[in-house]
């Protein structure tokens, strides 16, 4: 079982951030984890959020070994080749230690204040579905074109490649049928379900269903879910059942009792599920 943190990258500094994923690396934690936002996601009136492929870029070079991400990168926010260079940049930056996590966007607010444009929820699908291929595309080094629904490539080349390889792990999250789990089957490394193990069972076996339909092996896709540290023994509960369920990763949400509460947890639970 591997365990990230989620370090809360909103109403706090720079130095902050810096400092909690510095702690996460300390306290032997997989991964640290931002959002990808322009506003804080909570609380009233403005606050501090840092842009979260520069906050990526920055940290790589402020850590050694844990691994980097967003929850999620938003498809509405960049163009997928300018992603696509991003995530090789913080990649390589980072000497491979890029977790590539990519949605559909879903913050009407933020775009509207921000000038955004917010399409329709099925052609933001679209443009997902066009980001996922333009970025493996891009990540191979040679020249693709590809005729998209949203957004196309023309003899398009990117180099270098990325440091992993055939391209940092691919995330997906959520549930949806008809879009989100086939995309899921064709593409993620790891699929990120909201709930609990109990409630994502019947999503869980229908990706299972359609990887196979997509020519590959179940398995190969990683299974994450979340878990609070509120509380020690719930978290240690939740985390066996997650691990009982077959899940391979669980993104920790940054406690409401912060610093104390995380080390806590990384010394009593953690150990356990090494």
């Amino acid at each position: 079982m591997r365990f990230g943190l989620d370090v809360a990258q909103q109403r706090v500094s720079w130095d902050e951030v810096v400092r909690r994923t510095r702690r996460a690396e300390e306290l032997g934690f997989d991964g640290a984890w931002g959002f990808d936002h322009f506003k804080p996601m909570y609380g009233e009136g403005p606050g501090e959020t840092f842009e979260g492929m520069t906050t990526l870029a920055a940290l790589a070079g402020m850590t050694s070994r844990v691994r980097l991400g967003l929850l999620v990168t938003g498809v509405t926010y960049r163009h997928p080749s300018v992603l696509a260079a991003q995530a090789i940049t913080v990649d390589h930056a980072s000497h491979g230690r890029l977790e590539l996590a990519l949605g559909a966007a879903w913050f009407e607010q933020e775009h509207r204040e921000l000038g955004i444009p917010f399409p329709p929820l099925g052609e933001r699908f679209d443009l997902l579905e066009d980001e996922l291929e333009i970025v493996t595309r891009l990540f191979t080094g040679e020249t693709v074109s590809y005729e998209g629904r949203r957004i196309s490539l023309h003899d398009a080349r990117m180099r270098p490649r990325p440091v992993q390889q055939p391209h940092p792990p691919i995330w997906i999250g959520g549930t949806g049928p008809r879009r989100t789990l086939p995309l899921a089957a064709r593409f993620a490394d790891v699929w990120h379900g909201f709930g609990s193990p109990n409630s994502l069972r019947d999503a869980n076996d229908r990706l299972d269903q359609l990887a196979e339909e997509a020519g590959r092996d179940p398995s190969s896709i990683l299974r994450a879910g979340s878990l609070s540290l509120d509380d020690l023994d719930t978290s240690r509960r939740h985390a066996a059942k997650w691990r009982d369920a077959g899940y391979g990763y669980l993104v920790c949400g940054w406690p409401e009792a912060g610093d104390v509460q995380v080390e806590a947890f990384a010394n009593a639970v953690l150990p356990e599920f090494a």
